[in-house]
C-alpha cells in the first residue's frame, strides 16, 4: 500500500497526529477503519466540512475503509469547541431529518460500494440507550477533570459559563471511539485540529480500556490568509446544498479568493496534480485569475457535480467576461414587476431586510442594469425589463436576474 500519511502530509492536511512512525506502518500494512463524526446541528454540510471529506475521500482511495459518524446522540448535548455560547438544543425529530440530508451530501465524497465501502452509523443509536450510572461508572472514571479543564476546548468557555451538561460531550465522543473500536475494529478518528482534545480522549480510552494502539489525526481548518476560517459570506455560510447556497454563488466565492489563498484552496479542495497545482499557484498578476477559475470549477464539479459547475461558470463569463450564458446566473420571476427596488433587494435575498437594502443604495452600493440607483423610492416597471430581464448588481460581484 502507498504511504498516504506522507501524501496526506506533503499535500498539507495534516495539522496533528499521533504515534506517527506506528501509524505510517500500519496504512501501509494493511486496510484500516477510520471514522470522522460529524454532528448534524443543520440540513445540509458546510464548507469548513469540505476539508474533513476530501481527507476520508484521499484515505479510502488509498484502500482504507471509512465509517461516516452521524452525531444524532452528541448533537443532543453540542460540542463546545471554539463556541462562547451554549449551542441551540435539537428536537429528536430535527436531528434525523438532519442526519437523512447530511448522508446523501456524504455519498459525493466516498463510495460505499466495493471492498472498502464507507459505512454509515448515528451514535444515536447507542448513546440514547446508555444508563447513566453504568456509564459514568464505566467510562466517567477514566477520565480527570483537571486535565478536560486544561484542554483548548472547554477554555473559552469557563469565561462565559460551561454546564456540566457540555462537559459530557468529551466523554460521549470518546465513547463513540471506543464503540466503534468493539464493533468494526475502527483505529482511527479524524477530524479538524479543533477537535484535537476530543480525539485524544478517544485514543486514550481505547489505549486503558481495550490494552490496543489506537490514533488520531486532526488536519488544518481552512482559513483566510488573516486566519479567519473560509466559507463566510455575505448570507453566512457557505453551504454545499444547492438550495442553500446556488451553484452559482458557491462558484463565484471560490473565483474570487485572494491571490495567496490560491496553492491552499488548490491543494486541499480539489484532486489536481501536485504539478499542476505548482504552474497554476505560480501564476502572476492577471494571469492568477486563471488559477482562481480553475479551482472554482473545479471544487463546485466536486460538489455540485459536472453540469452545474459549467452552468456556474457560463454564467461568470456572462457577467464578467461579457460572454457565455446568463440563464444560468441567479434568477428570479417576479409575480409582480412593479415593487420598490427596496422590496426586491429583500425578496432575492441581496438584503436581508429593508433597512439593509435602503443602507446600500444610499452608499451606492446597488446598480440595476449596470445604471447606479441611490433614490430610495424607486420603483421597478416596464421600462427596466427591455429585454425581459433586468440584472440587479451589488458592488463588483454580487448579481442577481428579475424575470417578468
Amino acid at each position: 500500500m502507498t504511504d498516504i500519511i506522507k501524501e496526506l502530509e506533503e499535500r498539507g492536511y495534516i495539522e496533528q497526529l499521533t504515534n506517527e512512525n506506528e501509524m505510517r506502518e500500519l496504512f501501509q500494512k494493511e486496510s484500516v477503519r477510520f471514522y470522522i463524526g460529524i454532528d448534524p446541528t443543520a440540513d445540509s454540510l458546510h464548507i469548513g466540512h469540505f476539508v474533513a471529506l476530501m481527507v476520508a475521500s484521499r484515505l479510502q482511495k488509498a484502500g482504507h475503509k471509512p465509517i461516516i459518524l452521524m452525531g444524532g446522540g452528541t448533537a443532543m448535548i453540542g460540542d463546545p469547541s471554539g463556541k462562547i455560547d451554549m449551542r441551540k438544543m435539537l428536537t429528536k425529530e430535527q436531528l434525523e431529518h438532519n442526519v437523512s440530508c447530511i448522508k446523501k451530501q456524504a455519498e459525493r465524497f466516498v463510495s460505499f460500494e466495493g471492498e472498502n465501502a464507507a459505512i454509515i452509523v448515528n451514535n444515536g443509536d447507542w448513546l440514547s440507550n446508555l444508563n447513566y450510572i453504568d456509564f459514568m461508572r464505566e467510562i466517567g472514571t477514566q477520565f480527570s477533570v483537571n486535565r478536560m479543564l486544561a484542554a483548548e476546548c472547554y477554555k473559552a468557555r469557563l469565561e462565559t459559563g460551561l454546564t456540566f451538561f457540555e462537559m459530557g460531550y468529551m466523554l460521549m465522543q470518546s465513547y463513540d471511539f471506543l464503540h466503534l473500536y468493539d464493533k468494526y475494529n475502527c483505529k482511527m478518528e479524524i477530524g479538524g485540529n479543533d477537535q484535537w482534545s476530543n480525539i485524544i480522549g478517544g485514543v486514550e480510552l481505547v489505549r486503558k480500556m481495550r490494552t490496543d494502539e489506537a490514533y488520531g489525526l486532526t488536519f488544518r481548518l481552512l482559513t483566510t490568509a488573516d486566519g479567519r476560517k473560509m466559507g463566510k459570506t455575505e448570507k453566512g455560510a457557505l453551504w454545499l446544498n444547492p438550495d442553500k447556497t446556488s451553484p452559482y454563488e458557491f462558484y463565484q466565492y471560490w473565483r474570487n479568493i485572494g491571490d495567496t489563498e490560491v496553492r491552499k484552496v488548490l491543494t486541499l479542495l480539489t484532486f489536481l496534480p501536485d504539478e499542476e497545482i505548482e504552474r497554476l499557484s505560480s501564476l502572476k498578476d492577471e494571469q492568477i485569475n486563471e488559477a482562481k477559475k480553475v479551482a472554482a470549477y473545479e471544487i463546485t464539479k466536486l460538489i455540485h457535480g459536472e453540469e452545474e459547475a459549467k452552468k456556474a461558470e457560463e454564467a461568470s463569463k456572462a457577467l464578467f467576461e461579457g460572454m457565455g450564458d446568463l440563464s444560468n446566473m441567479p434568477t428570479t420571476k417576479l409575480q409582480d414587476i412593479n415593487i420598490s427596488l427596496v422590496e426586491a433587494l429583500v425578496q432575492v435575498r441581496i438584503s436581508e431586510s429593508k433597512g439593509q437594502a435602503k443602507k446600500l443604495i444610499e452608499q451606492g452600493g446597488i446598480s440595476l442594469n449596470d445604471e447606479k440607483v441611490t433614490d430610495l423610492s424607486y420603483t421597478l416597471s416596464e421600462k427596466d425589463f427591455k429585454e425581459g430581464y433586468a440584472i440587479i448588481k451589488k458592488g463588483k460581484k454580487t448579481y442577481h436576474k428579475l424575470e417578468k
